[in-house]
């Protein structure tokens, strides 16, 4: 997996925002960019993504609100919001609504945000370990509840 380029899915409603972290980052990860929520959620049916950053000032959907779409299909990626505003509100609300991993405002720092774009990989890759080993977990829990039903009935 050390080879394989991080997919990050970046979502804002401005253009040059769009075009300047994929300027930016494309050499390091494979960036895939939406204008809104609704053409994140579409992208994201055809590509897997493991890290997703988000504006949270966006008309039609906010970051916040796609971000709670996201957890119900995909709970999986490991979430950013991003906002040019100090908005509490929005903050805790990405927080508790949005299960984000990190906050950063814009305009954002390139250093900053690779470090946690690599630390939110970290904590992805621990969150699919955990999964895959729930799900072994899961599947000998079945196999022993065979056998004992298996022991019971002979």
């Amino acid at each position: 997996m050390a080879d394989k380029k991080i997919t990050v899915l970046y979502v804002d409603d401005e253009e040059n925002n769009l075009f300047s972290f994929k300027a930016t980052f494309r050499i390091k990860y494979n960036i895939l960019t939406a204008i809104s929520g609704d053409a994140a959620l579409k992208l994201m049916e055809e590509k897997p993504v493991e890290i997703i950053i988000t504006d949270q000032r966006m008309p039609v959907m906010t970051g916040v609100e796609f971000l709670e779409k996201v957890i119900e299909k995909f709970p999986d990626p490991i979430r950013i919001l991003l906002t040019g505003y100090a908005d509490m509100g929005a903050v805790v609300d990405a927080v508790n609504k949005g299960k984000i991993f990190h906050y950063l405002t814009k305009p954002w720092n390139e250093e900053e945000l690779d470090m946690t774009i690599g630390r939110a990989y970290n904590a992805y890759l621990v969150k699919m370990k955990l999964k895959e080993e729930n799900e072994k977990l899961g599947t000998s829990n079945d196999q022993l509840e065979f056998l004992l039903r298996q022991k019971l009935l002979s």
